[in-house]
């Protein structure tokens, strides 16, 4: 596979008068949060909201600071979300793509809208009162838990055999 990457539009919400900035971002389905380098801080004028610890890909820690909130764009979707400033590149974490219901393709190594919701971003919501498994528009990543769960059912004794525990 490869590296996937897709262009976003920052925006500061709180300071209008600043104009957005195009930026292309690497997709890591691995990160948490959208990561920003400092001339990117510096130019959206984006306030300090305090520091985050992050772990870092050799298991190091280190506080880094943590700015927002920046209004992200991609083709249709929209999302207001705080980042962490490290790095040189720009890097789009799962909360920013689950918050825009955003997918990434490997094989074409590009992001897009959710196919299942090319119209709006879609989220799972749970009431107290709600049966989570029962919602129809879910992504495929959050069709997992249903799949083991189906194939944990094909694990009852047929003939006197066993399939073997997947759990």
């Amino acid at each position: 596979m490869g590296l996937s990457y897709c262009m976003l539009t920052l925006k500061n919400p709180r300071k209008p008068e600043r104009e957005p900035i195009e930026v292309q971002a690497l997709a890591d389905t691995g990160a948490v949060f959208l990561m920003i380098p400092e001339h990117i801080r510096l130019q959206l004028d984006l306030e300090g909201e305090g520091k985050k610890e992050v772990t870092l890909a050799d298991g190091t820690r280190k506080m880094v600071p943590y700015v927002g909130p920046i209004e992200t764009r991609f083709k249709n979707r929209v999302a207001y979300v705080g980042a962490i400033v490290m790095g040189d590149e720009v890097l789009l974490g799962a909360i920013p793509m689950e918050d825009m219901d955003l997918v990434v393709l490997p094989q074409q190594r590009k992001v897009d809208v959710n196919p299942l919701n090319p119209n709006y971003a879609a989220a799972l919501a749970n009431e107290s009162h709600a049966e989570p498994w029962r919602c129809t528009q879910r992504s495929p990543v959050r069709q997992l838990p249903d799949l083991l769960l189906s194939l944990r059912s094909w694990q009852q004794p047929r003939h006197g055999r066993a399939v073997a525990d997947l759990g």
